[in-house]
């Protein structure tokens, strides 16, 4: 009879060995069967010191080290004597120097507003225009306002950012994304011998706004950096005529009932009510112009949906819009005499959002009255695609490297808005 190994003499020796019902069936341990145990040890139990009336809980804090049965001594925190920013730590909220009962609802970079265009045009009282403004669009049409080979060298900029700018086969749309949309700029600049005033302007990047406001019995504020500024020297003249104002009072601004109007605001109670253009008194070049956005994340996840792209342009164009009226005539809120109007510009380089504001009045409280304007032209294609690499089928070049199905008309209106003030 051939010896039994060790595991196996330990199987038939003891019944208590066998598993499965007592079937014969050795019961090995994890590591016996070549499987390390997934079972976590339970938790060590906290030791934790119980607070009861009239009783002293015995500690080892005299002993100065552990003893078993005795209470966990509780001690006071550490204090260093100085400020150490890596272990800061920040007071309660209702300590700090700027906490408020009322909540304020902040609209930031960040935000998505669920509800997009119609929930932006119920907080800031705005009724919107479909299309750009008419005086916008006759230089559209104007053929003295284009750049000499301007189709060409737009193309050249496109193919600049996309294929020649970056060492990569493919480049990422947070690379070429900002190089096309200064690349405009710069061509636009460059009308500068035509139309003298385009040098009273300035372009800008990263300021912070901040600006509140009352919207019923909701307290609303826009803060933080947006995207470029171009500021100017002078205000764009109003485009909407008296009587059109006048004519808003008959507006209905759609609601959206039962969603709340602050969905997707930031709620605090710490924050400052100011109003904050981003720049000291004294600056020469004190009226927004156009403010230029970009949404140039390269995670699908993580990028603007273009209805939330137009919702920030509204957004931040009316926050600074309000803090420059304020700046001029107070904060009493009133219908203005002379409207305030910016102008905003969203791409993702390739697909263009325009948008006009035209801020009437500051009386935003009720939703009665002359309301303000916003006029939009949404989604206009600069090119549909663009090929890094040829596609090549059968050894013939199917789709060469370049542009595909490019549209001048949206560069028209690029630079119109641009125009828009100088002309």
């Amino acid at each position: 009879m051939a010896l039994a190994s060790g595991p196996a003499k330990r199987a038939l020796t003891g019944s208590g060995k066998l598993g499965f019902g007592g079937c014969g069936a050795p019961r090995r341990g994890a590591y016996e069967w070549g499987v390390r145990s997934t079972r976590k040890p339970e938790p060590r139990p906290l030791d934790r010191v119980y607070e009861i009336p009239g009783l002293e809980p015995i500690t080892y804090e005299g002993k100065m080290h552990f003893v078993p049965g005795l209470a966990r001594p509780l001690f006071p925190p550490w204090e260093p004597g100085w400020n150490n920013p890596r272990f800061h730590r920040s007071s309660p909220i209702h300590e700090q120097r700027l906490y408020k009962e009322q909540a304020c609802y902040v609209f930031h970079q960040r935000c998505r507003l669920l509800e997009g265009m119609k929930q932006a045009l119920w907080l800031t009282k705005t009724k919107l225009i479909e299309g750009l403004p008419k005086k916008v669009l006759s230089l559209v049409d104007d053929p003295r306002n284009h750049i000499e080979n301007q189709d060409e060298r737009v193309l050249n900029i496109i193919s600049h950012a996309r294929l020649w700018h970056s060492t990569d086969d493919i480049p990422k749309r947070e690379t070429y994304c900002p190089v096309i949309m200064d690349s405009l700029i710069q061509l636009c600049k460059s009308q500068m011998f035509k139309h003298p005033s385009l040098a009273r302007r300035i372009c800008a990047q990263n300021y912070s706004l901040s600006t509140t406001w009352n919207r019923e019995s909701l307290l609303l504020q826009v803060r933080g950096a947006s995207g470029a500024r171009l500021s100017a020297k002078d205000p764009l003249p109003s485009i909407a005529s008296r009587k059109e104002v006048e004519a808003t009072k008959s507006h209905v601004l759609e609601t959206f009932y039962p969603i709340s109007p602050t969905i997707d605001l930031q709620e605090c109670h710490v924050y400052d009510v100011k109003d904050d253009t981003g720049f000291r008194e004294g600056y020469p070049y004190p009226y927004p112009h156009t403010l230029y956005f970009l949404e140039k994340a390269n995670l699908r996840s993580h990028r603007f949906q273009p209805d939330q792209l137009r919702t920030k342009m509204l957004l931040f164009a009316f926050g600074n819009a309000l803090a420059q009226a304020r700046l001029l005539y107070g904060d009493t809120a009133k219908v203005l005499e002379q409207p305030i109007v910016v102008q905003s510009v969203g791409s993702d380089g390739r697909v263009f959002q325009f948008l006009v504001l035209q801020l009437n009045t500051t009386d935003l409280a009720s939703s009665e009255g002359i309301k303000n304007l916003v006029w939009m032209d949404s989604d206009q294609v600069l090119y549909q695609h663009f090929w890094c690499l040829p596609v090549i089928k059968k050894k013939v070049v199917v789709e060469p490297v370049g542009p595909v199905d490019f549209q001048p008309e949206t560069f028209r209106k690029f630079l119109a808005l641009h125009l828009h003030g100088a002309v």
